[in-house]
């Protein structure tokens, strides 16, 4: 019997995704959870494929120029436009990295947005905003990645979720926010259930109070309100999510699958 945490003939190393070929979607912000996943996985031996809404050639650039000054050389990275709302643009992403690398391995999704308004102040065009790109966006790029996956009999998917999803209304999000993470969990629990035996992980993360630009709205008095009722007392660094990211792609977490992680400081312990 093989009891080592990896695959059959592999050996112990400390970089976790060497030679891995994985797709972050939402890492053109060095502030955000995607980027900060980037470079550890850079760091683990990761090939990247780095998706955003926003990504230019220019904004490519810093983003590879910053992960290399932190890991110490140039990472292999492919950087693509995509528009998570579009099956089509997903497909296209997909189909640039299998071209570049030959496969993928790995998605982790980060992609998303937040607006904190109260259920009678949602009008419909903010509803539709908020799932097509939280909640449809998950959809596609999940769906695009599955049908590599599907093929090759493996492949790990890690999504975003929120707090706000599990205890209804988040600390700076709506309804429409809560109800479309609450969606991706679903979501990502139906994708473990129905691909399992074919080799294929899935698995949630819920965050709180991680330091990035989505926590730009509260002012310092309700962020120090906030923080109060953190257990640890204190906002978490992006690189603590990343963290999670990293256990859940690599094969140390390779007899989990449909699990929601929580990464809130435990502020929300239930």
């Amino acid at each position: 019997m093989n009891n080592s945490p990896f695959p059959e003939g592999k050996k112990y190393n400390q970089r976790l995704l060497d030679h891995k070929v994985c797709v972050i979607v939402g890492a053109a912000s060095l502030r955000s959870i995607g980027y900060a996943t980037a470079e550890l996985f850079a760091a683990h031996g990761a090939r990247l494929v780095l998706l955003d809404l926003v990504m230019t050639d220019q904004i490519a650039q810093e983003v590879t120029n910053s992960i290399a000054e932190q890991i110490g050389h140039t990472p292999d990275v492919l950087c693509v436009q995509c528009d998570i709302r579009s099956a089509a643009d997903c497909d296209k992403a997909i189909e640039k990295a299998v071209s570049s690398f030959g496969t993928i391995d790995c998605l982790v999704n980060c992609a998303g947005i937040v607006k904190s308004e109260g259920m009678l102040s949602i009008t419909d065009d903010a509803y539709t905003t908020i799932m097509d790109v939280n909640l449809k966006g998950t959809f596609n790029i999940c769906k695009s990645a599955l049908k590599r996956f599907a093929e090759q009999q493996s492949g790990v998917i890690v999504n975003l979720a929120s707090l706000a999803a599990q205890r209804g209304g988040g600390l700076v999000g709506g309804a429409h926010y809560a109800a479309s993470k609450g969606g991706v969990i679903s979501l990502t629990r139906s994708i473990a259930r129905e691909f399992a035996s074919i080799g294929i992980r899935a698995n949630v993360i819920c965050p709180a109070m991680i330091e990035t630009s989505m926590l730009d709205g509260l002012s310092e008095d309700q962020l120090t309100a906030v923080i109060s009722t953190i257990p640890l007392k204190r906002v978490g660094k992006t690189v603590e999510l990343a963290g999670a990211c990293l256990f859940l792609a690599s094969d140390l977490s390779g007899f989990i699958t449909g699990a929601t992680i929580d990464v809130n400081g435990g502020i929300h312990i239930h």
